[in-house]
C-alpha cells in the first residue's frame, strides 16, 4: 500500500475504487468522537494583523492541542474506525513529528499497539514526544521515503493497519472539526487561512465550512519550496514535485493525496505560496505579538496574511496548526527571521591594529543605538595585512531603516564595511 493510495476500510472496496469524502454529517460524528480525547483549542485576537487587514483576525490555536498539533483529530477518528480485529493487528505509522505523535497518543487512547518508523535524523525532542506517547519508534537510516517504506514492509509482513497522514477520509474528517469550531467561535468569519502539505487539514476544513456557509473563503498556504497543491491545482490533477529544503517540514510534501485534493480542488478558494522568508516572519510575529510558539509549517497561515493583508476579507481566522519545533531550528529561524524582518545585521569590518580601535568602532555602534549579539575579533589571518585587524559583529536593529542608519554611520567613520 502507497502513501498515494488510501486504505481500504469497506470489503466492497477494491484497491482501485475511488474513496467518498467525507461529508458534514461525518465530521460532526467525528466531533462527537472526538469529546474527552481532545479539547476544542483556543481561538484568540491578533491585534496587529487586525490593524493590517482592517477588520478583525483571528488565530485558532491548534500549536495549543493535545501533542502539539491538530493531527491527533486525524488520527483518532481514523484508528477508532478500524475493527476490532483490525485494532488488534496494530497501527503503524511513519513521520518525522507531528502525524508520530497524533498516531502514538490516538492508539494508546485507543488500547491499540502502535509502531512508529522514523527518519534517524528526525527531532530528538519529537523522537521522546512519540515514544512517550506509548509508541514503539524505530528510526530509520536515510529521510522520510525510506521510513515510509520500512512502514509499508512493516504493515505487510505483521498485518498492522497503516496509518496515513492525510489521504484517508476518517483523517480528513477529524481534522474537519477544527472548521466546525471555528463556525461556532466566529459565525461571521469571512475568510480561513491555513497551511497545506498534503491537504486533508485544508480539505476537511473546507468541507466543514463550505457545507455550512458556501461564502466563506477559504485559502490553503504552503511553503515555495514544495508547492506540491499549488502544482497540482495548476496540472488539474496531483502531480508530484521536487522538494528543495524549507524550514516548513511540516508541510513539505512533494505530492499531495488523491482524496484531499478533490476538495481542495472543487472547494479551496486559494493556494499561496511563501518564501523561506516570509515563513520565519511569520513565526517571529507568533512569538512576539501573539505570545506563540508556532513551527515553521504552523506559521504558514500568518505569513500569508503578513504577506498581503489587502487580499483578506475580515473577520478571518487562521489556522495555527502546530507549535512542535526543534531548539535548535527555532534559534536558526528567529535570526533569520529577524534578518528577513530588517532587524538582523551580520557585518565583516576592518580595523588598523592599534590601541582603542575596537572601543572606536564600538562606541560608533553605541551612539547608533545597535545591540551586539556577537562579536569576533581576528588579528592573525593570512589575508590580513600585517597593521589590520577584522571583526565580523552580529547587531540587533530596530529594522529596516535603523540598518540603513547603522551602516552609514560606520562608512562615515571610515570603516570598510561588508554585509554578510
Amino acid at each position: 500500500m502507497g502513501w498515494d493510495n488510501p486504505a481500504v476500510t469497506s470489503p466492497s472496496q477494491t484497491p482501485d475504487a475511488p474513496v467518498d469524502l467525507p461529508t458534514l454529517a461525518d465530521i460532526r460524528r467525528a466531533r462527537e468522537l472526538l469529546k474527552g480525547v481532545i479539547d476544542p483549542t483556543p481561538l484568540g485576537i491578533d491585534r496587529f494583523l487586525s490593524d493590517r487587514v482592517g477588520a478583525p483576525v483571528y488565530v485558532k490555536c491548534e500549536n495549543l492541542q493535545r501533542t502539539g498539533s491538530f493531527k491527533v483529530r486525524g488520527a483518532y477518528v481514523r484508528i477508532a474506525g478500524l475493527t476490532d480485529d483490525e485494532r488488534a493487528q496494530g497501527v503503524v505509522a511513519a513521520s518525522a513529528g507531528n502525524h508520530a505523535q497524533g498516531v502514538a497518543l490516538a492508539a494508546s487512547k485507543l488500547n491499540c499497539r502502535s509502531t512508529v518508523f522514523m527518519p534517524e535524523n528526525a527531532s530528538i525532542p519529537k523522537v521522546n514526544a512519540t515514544a512517550t506517547y506509548g509508541a514503539d519508534v524505530r528510526l530509520v537510516e536515510g529521510s522520510l521515503e525510506e521510513a515510509i517504506a520500512a512502514a509499508e514492509a512493516f504493515s505487510r509482513e505483521t498485518g498492522a493497519v497503516l496509518i496515513h497522514p492525510f489521504n484517508h477520509p476518517d483523517v480528513i474528517a477529524g481534522q474537519g472539526t477544527i472548521g466546525l469550531e471555528i463556525l461556532d467561535e466566529v459565525p461571521d468569519v469571512k475568510t480561513i487561512v491555513t497551511c497545506v502539505g498534503g491537504g486533508g487539514l485544508l480539505a476537511g476544513i473546507a468541507i466543514a465550512a463550505k457545507s455550512t456557509r458556501p461564502e466563506v473563503r477559504v485559502v490553503g498556504a504552503q511553503s515555495a519550496a514544495v508547492p506540491g497543491v499549488a502544482a497540482s491545482l495548476a496540472a488539474g490533477h496531483v502531480v508530484s514535485v521536487d522538494a528543495l529544503p524549507t524550514m516548513a517540514d511540516g508541510i513539505a510534501v512533494s505530492r499531495p493525496g488523491e482524496v484531499p485534493f478533490r476538495a481542495v480542488q472543487s472547494l479551496v478558494d486559494e493556494v499561496v505560496t511563501l518564501s523561506e522568508a516570509s515563513l520565519a516572519r511569520g513565526l517571529l510575529h507568533s512569538l512576539e505579538r501573539t505570545k506563540l510558539l508556532v513551527e515553521p509549517a504552523g506559521a504558514a497561515g500568518v505569513a500569508a496574511v503578513l504577506d498581503n493583508p489587502g487580499a483578506f476579507e475580515g473577520p478571518v481566522v487562521v489556522v495555527l496548526s502546530g507549535g512542535n519545533v526543534d531548539p535548535l531550528l527555532l534559534m536558526r529561524v528567529l535570526r533569520y527571521g529577524m534578518a528577513s524582518a530588517g532587524r538582523f545585521l551580520q557585518l565583516q569590518l576592518w580595523l588598523s591594529d592599534r590601541p582603542g580601535s575596537l572601543a572606536g568602532l564600538l562606541r560608533v555602534l553605541g551612539q547608533e543605538r545597535a545591540n551586539i549579539i556577537a562579536i569576533e575579533h581576528r588579528r592573525i589571518d593570512p589575508r590580513l595585512e600585517i597593521d589590520e585587524v577584522e571583526v565580523s559583529l552580529q547587531l540587533e536593529t530596530r529594522g529596516p531603516e535603523h540598518c540603513d542608519e547603522v551602516l552609514v554611520a560606520l562608512a562615515e567613520a571610515g570603516y570598510r564595511v561588508v554585509v554578510d
